[in-house]
């Protein structure tokens, strides 16, 4: 990988003088591609990545895993997580860990949107890959579905 390339495409990079991101204004990046409703601004350093996500209220992942760890800081809203058949939710405040490898669902309450930080090492990207895997789509609460047009 060279100094500018990123794992995850569309992801900024950084050192070599860039140091500062104003997280809410990078550019947005598809951060569950075929799995999720998550998505926002990604930094990659040289080991890890920062990511600040947004899952829209009533939607989220399905069963997914990777083979990096991952914590996710809760900013806004509340994430109705399962780890490995741990059920649990974890409103703002809240650091959620998640092991490589586990399979794992996130999913944002219906009351407002979520959003988080999430620090992963860098053996990986951001995306991981859905457990039946398909990448077939994200996980919508009743109602929370898309609008057809």
């Amino acid at each position: 990988m060279s100094d500018t390339e990123t794992k995850t495409k569309g992801a900024s990079k950084a050192g070599d003088g860039n140091h500062r991101f104003v997280m809410n204004e990078l550019d947005i990046v598809d951060a569950g591609t075929g799995y999720s409703t998550s998505h926002g601004g990604v930094v990659e350093g040289e080991r890890m990545l920062v990511g600040y996500i947004h899952k829209p209220k009533g939607t989220g992942s399905r069963m997914h895993m990777h083979p990096n760890e991952q914590f996710n800081y809760v900013l806004q809203g509340t994430l109705d997580v399962n780890i490995g058949g741990h059920k649990f939710l974890a409103p703002a405040g809240t650091l959620v860990h998640v092991p490589a490898n586990t399979e794992h669902q996130m999913i944002a309450t219906p009351e407002e949107d979520v959003i988080f930080l999430a620090l992963k090492d860098l053996s990986h990207g951001i995306v991981g890959m859905a457990v039946d895997g398909k990448m077939s789509g994200p996980e919508y609460l009743e109602g929370f579905e898309p609008k057809e047009s």
